[in-house]
């Protein structure tokens, strides 16, 4: 073990023991010290679920990137492993960044990871991006003697080696193994390629699978690519977008294109392209395939134009979403809480045709570790408008609004108590018919509205004091409400 990688395990050792206690989110993943943003290497392996993250143990806020590495046997709650990889070598001194994680046929994990070497006085800031293994045994890794094992020469013509990274790994059926990973091009365009090796040691360049022909932002990021319900998902995180009518907001967005995928020729046919979320704070969402089949995705929960914009200081910062189930229905990704969560769940407070008209609470209806669900009916005329207000006190709220004439949802912390100007609200479109079913996870930092069964997912950080616990209902019009709700123990409590 290198003595950077073995000073950052003893660092976050003892550093753990002074994050003081109700400063994490309650059920959601958070760093064991310091920074986190994407999610890694996220995977099953010898009987638990795996999570690594991108990492800086030193402190709040992005710094030079480790692994962070925890496992779990259900999802919500989890155990901090020591730190995994560490910037330790010439060809990663810049940074062990994002990656994931497969099974070697010998029984041991094979991690690949971007591997990044920053230019000296280079004006742009740029890094010279590789792609790099490392394999262990779910606890200890140790770095491939011939890495990198992907650099600026396996890439194809006009490829960008600056912007070269997150590769996602696979095993096909036959034993040989594919890698898909982000890229610029020629154009400055973004583009996936496609890898492929016989023993998952040795790479070289198969083809360029998809290009964004300059739609979709200028550099795409942490690919994801797998089979659900008879049709062929690419997730991508893309760079420096703009508005386009209520799917995809200016700056940073999560996509996912469905469509065919031929193996023999190794070619993608996209068919449809859709945001994967709704809200403000969403990115770079990894998958894996549950034992049970379940394909199950986790997400960093935060902006990265905002990351660095929080107004709250906490010795830990970053947290993921609640891990989701994927489905395909209709053509549309479906997303939905991990099923795991309903043992979490405590003090039940129910209520059936309940009349909402002015601003009213409901005993038992309030908290900041909360999943509600919620299905209002309402007439679709103008100038009607559901509202719930949660993490509310006299000064602060958030709110969710629903438009039934115009079809629209929308998530808005423009009370919530932050004092930067940053991203306040979102919509979504939805149904006109005025129903609206919404599934709300509430929890000391976040919230994550799952509209119309998991159709459209919307996800949001906040920042308010953790005293304010209301939740309200109000319509403009008056409605009728459905409402399922319960408390949700942290991760560490006992069941």
């Amino acid at each position: 073990m290198s003595q950077i990688l073995e000073k950052a395990r003893e660092y976050e050792l003892q550093q753990e023991k002074t994050v003081p206690p109700g400063t994490r989110p309650g059920y959601h993943f958070s760093p064991r010290v310091g920074w986190l943003n994407d999610p890694n290497g996220f995977s099953w392996y010898k009987g638990q679920f795996h999570l690594f993250y991108q990492y800086h143990p030193y402190g709040p806020q992005w710094g030079p990137m480790h692994w962070g590495h925890a496992v779990s046997k259900d999802l919500i709650r989890w155990q901090y492993k020591p730190a995994a990889l560490a910037p330790d070598t010439p060809y990663d001194e810049g940074g062990c960044f994002s990656g994931t994680a497969e099974t070697l046929p010998d029984g041991r994990q094979l991690l690949m990871y971007t591997s990044v070497v920053w230019l000296p006085d280079d004006p742009d800031h740029r890094g010279f991006q590789t792609q790099s293994l490392a394999v262990g045994d779910g606890e200890n890794y140790s770095k491939y003697e011939g890495n990198p094992v992907l650099t600026a020469e396996d890439l194809p013509k006009g490829g960008n080696p600056y912007e070269f990274r997150d590769p996602k790994i696979w095993q096909e059926e036959d034993g040989t193994w594919r890698a898909i990973a982000a890229n610029q091009n020629e154009t400055e365009g973004a583009q996936m390629l496609l890898f492929r090796s016989r023993d998952g040691w040795s790479w070289e360049f198969a083809k360029t699978l998809v290009r964004n022909d300059h739609r979709l932002g200028t550099m795409w990021e942490c690919p994801d690519f797998f089979r659900l319900d008879g049709k062929q998902v690419l997730i991508g995180s893309a760079m420096n977008m703009l508005e386009d009518d209520r799917e995809f907001h200016s700056g940073n967005n999560s996509f996912y294109m469905t469509g065919e995928y031929d193996r023999e020729s190794e070619s993608y046919r996209e068919e449809v392209v859709r945001p994967m979320d709704y809200g403000i704070d969403f990115y770079a969402p990894q998958t894996l395939e549950a034992p049970d089949g379940r394909r199950i995705l986790i997400g960093w929960m935060q902006n990265p134009d905002t990351a660095n914009q929080r107004t709250v200081s906490n010795p830990v910062f970053g947290q993921m979403t609640i891990p989701r189930e994927l489905s395909i229905r209709d053509g549309k990704l479906y997303q939905q809480p991990v099923r795991e969560i309903a043992e979490y769940h405590d003090d039940m407070a129910e209520y059936q045709g309940v009349t909402i008209e002015e601003e009213t609470s409901l005993p038992g209806v309030s908290g900041r570790q909360v999943d509600l669900d919620c299905t209002v009916y309402m007439e679709p005329r103008k100038g009607n408008r559901f509202t719930m207000r949660f993490a509310k006190d006299a000064d602060f709220y958030t709110e969710l609004s629903y438009f039934p004439e115009e079809g629209i949802v929308r998530l808005d912390r423009k009370f919530s108590g932050q004092r930067r100007a940053i991203i306040r609200h979102r919509d979504a479109k939805v149904s006109t018919d005025g129903v609206l079913k919404i599934r709300l996870l509430l929890d000391r930092y976040s919230v994550e509205a799952f509209v119309n069964e998991g159709e459209k997912v919307m996800t949001m950080t906040l920042e308010t004091r953790l005293s304010a616990e209301e939740i309200t209902f109000a319509a403009e019009g008056g409605a009728t409400m459905d409402i399922r709700k319960y408390r949700l123990r942290s991760g560490d409590e006992q069941k």
